[in-house]
């Protein structure tokens, strides 16, 4: 049984591991889309002003 609770053990941490590395890509990939969001919307604001600044 004491094997068994260590294959376990080592089996959770694999996993968790696998989980962590999902997590973190996944965050890189919301990171990623809120730049490129916020540099659209900062060159609309740019180009906003361009134009109305006569």
């Amino acid at each position: 049984m004491n094997e068994a609770d260590e294959d376990n053990k080592t089996r959770n941490r694999e996993i968790a591991q696998n989980e962590a590395e999902r997590q973190t890509i996944g965050d890189i990939r919301v990171s990623v889309w809120a730049i490129a969001v916020a540099v659209i919307i900062g060159l609309a604001a740019v180009g906003w002003v361009l134009i109305h600044n006569n």
